[in-house]
């Protein structure tokens, strides 16, 4: 079976089940300040697991692109992406934990579907513990569909637990399906810990909600949240030991020996192969999504991401520029299901283009800053060794990997300390894991009276800054808390301060009115046929939320939002700054005289 029949086999089995197929979301979060790309299905979705009316209705089906970055120095392994598909259905307030596990077992093992023997299933569900029982129900329903009881593991927390992914919010048991990749037949009884039993779906009851006092209280609301990855399970399907020996990155290989000029593809692809095709497919999906390389944010990791597919280029011989065109390759693998990426293959490229040749120039800087390390070393010093906190000042500051530090220090009569590159190397990476517990900790995003405010805010700021600055203006992300409104948007100059003056008075102007804040339910043509925004419309489906501040703003977005511009009470601007290339941020409160 290949991803695309996976995918569609999928939506279709769930759209004939009473669910509405709903666009993926952009990998960008509207909203969400946890988080700095979507994660998870999940995220989109953060309102109406709350409680918000959906408007496609209570039952949804979707294949969510998603970008995970916490491990992104372990990619060029069999097993971890950057950039990947979550399919998923959902249950806002509908159907409960009988019909999700039916459900699942059906797609797994229907002949018309997935058509995996019950013999290679297994299953695990939540044990119990002080603050919610052991799932007899989950247990119980595996077994009277055919799983046998000593199939049906019982963990804990660790491990059959869903959230809450920030402090608070929806949480509750989940139940994990495995299946047996080693030889036939599988062991009896299921060993969780045996990494032959590979997971494949995973069931979330969200039954249950963590209060700001630490409680886990009964949900007013109980939903079902669902995950399987489709390039992990397109390779288990298929028999393969990793996702990158499938066709979804055979194109991307085949554009890779094209560059290196191999006649014939390699029997197996190394590390730098696997980094290549992952980072390069993350950072043509989220260039889509109007992100351009930088130094905060999503931009830095955009950039991050295609330095290290262009150091790895290097290190496999690739002396000229070539990332535009394993670009055409994702492009044209994913065109169809992604149109997006057809729509933005110019900028694309180009940005690929521009940010290849800014970090060749990097490189050359560089080259220099080496000559000087060396240079610094007596020549009556027999043992010449760069050290190793210097070896990873040249990784760190101009992107040169240890092994051409090493190959240029040989050259020159020198070694290098790898192991004190190793321990600086190390400190860095738990460093930076440890933010990326902070930055990509995901989590539901913050609905409070106060953040729906700025919410509100945002939609006044755009709309000032397209009659100040020219209807250019677009939103390329926001991140707001409770406390302050952070935008990004579309303008290639800084915003003078007597334009920034200019829209804080038009917002001042518009809270002082005291507007009401309109909501309506539309399809997609009706929208743009009264003028509103779609910045984010490919993210609802048939039917979309409009938001209507009198003359002023007009936008389809999922909200939640102030009743009125008057509950806003004053806006001022705290700072204006470069994001990225062609992208600027204002940063800003309310309620503040």
């Amino acid at each position: 079976m290949t991803a695309n029949e996976l995918r569609n086999k999928f939506i279709n089995f769930f759209v004939s089940r009473g669910h509405q197929a709903i666009k993926s979301a952009s990998l960008i979060p509207e909203n969400d300040p946890t988080c700095l790309f979507t994660t998870a299905g999940m995220h989109p979705l953060v309102p109406y697991l709350q409680g918000a009316k959906h408007p496609a209705g209570k039952r949804l089906t979707d294949f969510q692109k998603c970008i995970r970055t916490g491990d992104i120095d372990e990619v060029g392994d069999p097993v971890h992406l950057t950039f990947f598909e979550m399919l998923g259905n959902w249950s806002l307030g509908d159907y409960g934990k009988a019909e999700a596990i039916k459900f699942s077992y059906e797609f797994l093992t229907g002949k018309d579907y997935l058509n995996i023997p019950v013999s290679r299933l297994a299953v695990t569900v939540f044990a119990g513990d002080d603050d919610a029982p052991f799932d007899a129900e989950a247990f119980e329903l595996w077994r009277s569909l055919g799983i046998p009881e000593e199939r049906i593991a019982k963990c804990g927390k660790k491990d059959n637990w869903w959230g809450p992914a920030g402090e608070t919010g929806p949480c509750g048991p989940d139940s994990e399906m495995f299946y047996w990749t080693g030889e036939l037949p599988p062991p009896e009884k299921f060993d969780p810990a045996n990494k032959l039993w590979v997971e494949i779906w995973n069931d979330v009851f969200m039954e249950y909600t963590k209060t700001a006092e630490g409680k886990i209280v009964p949900s007013a609301q109980k939903n079902i949240d669902t995950g399987m990855v489709l390039e992990r399970v397109n390779a288990i399907l298929q028999g393969k030991a990793s996702c990158y020996d499938t066709e979804i990155f055979t194109p991307l290989f085949n554009a890779l020996d094209r560059v290196r000029g191999l006649a014939e593809a390699p029997a197996e692809r190394v590390p730098g192969e696997r980094i290549i095709a992952d980072h390069l497919r993350a950072a043509v999906f989220i260039i889509a999504d109007n992100v351009t390389p930088g130094n905060v944010d999503q931009g830095y990791v955009l950039r991050r991401l295609i330095r290290r597919a262009i150091r790895e280029g290097k290190k496999l011989g690739i002396e000229r520029a070539f990332t535009s065109e394993i670009a055409d390759a994702v492009i044209a693998s994913f065109r169809e299901i992604y149109p997006e990426l057809e729509a933005q293959e110019d900028k694309i490229k180009s940005e690929l283009d521009r940010e290849e040749k800014q970090f060749a120039e990097t490189l050359e800087k560089g080259t220099r800053e080496f000559e000087k390390l060396i240079g610094r070393v007596p020549p009556h010093i027999e043992k010449k060794v760069i050290s190793g906190k210097n070896a990873f000042y040249l990784y760190e500051t101009y992107g040169f990997p240890i092994e051409l530090t090493v190959e240029m220090a040989k050259e020159r009569g020198f070694s290098v300390d790898v192991d004190g590159f190793k321990e600086a190397f190390a400190k860095h990476q738990e460093l930076s894991r440890q933010g990326a517990e902070q930055k990509f900790k995901g989590g539901l995003a913050d609905h409070s009276v106060a953040t729906s405010r700025l919410h509100t805010a945002t939609h006044l700021l755009q709309a000032a800054l397209r009659k100040v600055l020219g209807s250019h203006v677009e939103q390329r992300g926001s991140n707001i808390t409770a406390e302050r409104l952070r935008f990004d948007f579309s303008h290639e100059e800084k915003v003078t301060p007597e334009q920034l003056a200019e829209v804080e008075r038009l917002v001042n102007e518009v809270i002082a009115a005291n507007i009401p804040v309109e909501c309506s339910e539309m399809t997609v043509p009706e929208a743009k046929a009264m003028g509103a925004m779609g910045l984010f419309e490919d993210k609802y489906g048939a039917k979309v939320k409009v938001y209507k501040i009198g003359d002023v703003s007009c936008e389809i977005c999922g909200g939640p939002h102030a009743a009125n511009t008057g509950e806003l009470q004053s806006f001022k601007i705290k700072k204006e700054e470069s994001s990225s290339r062609g992208v600027r941020r204002i940063k800003a409160v309310i309620g503040a005289k």
